[in-house]
């Protein structure tokens, strides 16, 4: 895998994983810095989801014609081999709304 952004959504094998860790290969977006993603072989991802939950955690968003969430209760670090393919980028709307919630996810 190349170069990966912020906020581009790349479709990641997720297992193997344990207990009520989100599964399969899905849909993820990218939350870590492009300064972390030019230099670690490691990014930060964070799944999507098309079944709706109203937790503080998780962010609406449209990809693909599709609704779903970001869910940043599930935030993750994985190798970059796990990331099968490139499916796009989500919105600046929905960038700003995840960097806020986790912002308030993570206050100190």
């Amino acid at each position: 895998m190349g170069v990966v952004a912020r906020f581009e959504v790349h479709l990641i094998v997720l297992d193997p994983t344990v207990g009520a860790e989100i599964q399969k290969t899905r849909p993820c977006v990218v939350v870590s810095p492009d300064e972390m993603n030019r230099h670690l072989r490691t990014v930060i991802i964070a799944p999507l989801t098309s079944k709706g939950r109203n937790y503080p955690s998780r962010v609406d968003c449209r990809f693909q014609n599709k609704t779903g969430q970001v869910v940043l209760d599930q935030v993750r670090t994985v190798d970059r081999e796990r990331l099968v393919k490139k499916l796009g980028t989500l919105s600046p709307r929905v960038q700003q709304r995840i960097c806020e919630t986790l912002q308030e996810m993570f206050a100190f």
